[in-house]
């Protein structure tokens, strides 16, 4: 399947064509709440925070508390949870990865729940939710080294995985920092969490070396190049000639980023969220140049939006499109044109 470069596609409304991407999200939502990749495939809970988030943007409240409240409904008795959960919202575990408990996955909760406070202006979620998230962070703090980087998660025997990502440990990061805002919001202190937000932003900074020590460099992926900004690791103007040192190396004049730098693969979630780091540090012009590139690949019919695309052949790959996927591109929509309230929630990061 080719995808379509023609002019028309490219001149329509382009935030009435973003949303519709959130309609999307909404018609592969289960009844329960759980936000799968599309009906039938898993679920995971970074992505079905995501998805929910993109659904926050569009005005589907309702839809985006029932996710909020599938996902606490999930959780693992310490905190955790694990990697993939099944169609049917069962949970089960012949899956490679299945018992995976990683760290960034259950604490994106809070980005979650703060970013709908933004957009509604209801704190009852984050309030109802408030003991989950408690539960979450207390399972992602105890997995920070002495050095300040959060450890990738456990295993499916409990074990620890003993070495950090830079783009998890800049999730979190984020997370951390929607954490510490939504106690402000319910007026509850938790300053060991501040004390451990403070301490991973150094750890991002300032030692690399606490990342990718027992496995191969992560570097030739694009999150790992510009996680740091999206997340507010490196704010604000100052971040913006480094973010750009890798520009040609991973951005495809036209079509968007790559998913890694040694594949002709453009995938339009990277491509989103680097829109998002852009933002974040102020470079709005270039987001929005490179959002209005990736409406090529939503597929009117519906509003998703196909996964990626490799250029070389010419050929969209793989042929599905992943509530995740829109939901990155909603929410670089709200970045960049204040569709809500939230529209700041990856430019306003909260200080150390």
């Amino acid at each position: 399947m080719s995808v379509n470069h023609s002019p028309s596609t490219r001149n329509k409304s382009l935030l009435g064509r973003v949303l519709a991407g959130a309609d999307y999200i909404a018609s592969q939502q289960l009844e329960n709440g759980c936000i799968p990749w599309f009906r039938g495939q898993i679920a995971d809970p970074w992505d079905h925070v995501e998805a929910a988030m993109g659904l926050t943007v569009a005005g589907f409240h309702e839809q985006a508390k029932r996710a909020y409240h599938w996902l606490a409904e999930q959780q693992n008795d310490d905190g955790s949870w694990y990697s993939e959960y099944g169609q049917r919202a069962d949970s089960y575990h012949d899956l490679p990865d299945a018992e995976l408990k990683q760290a960034h996955h259950g604490i994106y909760l809070a980005t979650g729940l703060w970013h709908f406070y933004l957009a509604t202006k209801d704190l009852s979620p984050g309030r109802q939710l408030w003991p989950c998230l408690e539960r979450a962070a207390h399972f992602v703090l105890a997995l920070q080294t002495e050095h300040g980087d959060i450890l990738w998660g456990k295993d499916g025997n409990n074990q620890l995985l003993d070495d950090s990502l830079i783009t998890a440990c800049s999730a979190i990061y984020k997370s951390l920092g929607c954490a510490l805002n939504l106690c402000d919001a319910l007026r509850i202190r938790r300053p060991n969490w501040q004390c451990a937000y403070k301490k991973l932003g150094h750890a991002l900074r300032q030692k690399p070396e606490r990342f990718d020590r027992s496995w191969a460099s992560k570097q030739r992926y694009a999150m790992d190049w510009f996680y740091p900004y999206l997340s507010g690791v490196h704010a604000g103007s100052p971040g913006q000639q480094s973010l750009l040192q890798r520009w040609q190396e991973f951005v495809v004049p036209n079509l968007g980023c790559l998913c890694v730098n040694d594949h002709p693969w453009v995938t339009v979630a990277e491509s989103a969220e680097l829109c998002l780091a852009l933002a974040s540090v102020g470079m709005q012009d270039k987001a929005t140049e490179l959002l209005g590139q990736l409406l090529q690949y939503q597929d009117e019919s519906d509003g998703g939006f196909w996964t990626g695309y490799v250029h070389s052949d010419e050929a969209l790959w793989p042929e599905e499109k992943t509530t995740w996927t829109a939901a990155a591109v909603v929410l670089a929509a709200d970045s960049l044109y204040r569709i809500t309230p939230a529209a700041d929630l990856f430019i306003n990061h909260r200080p150390e």
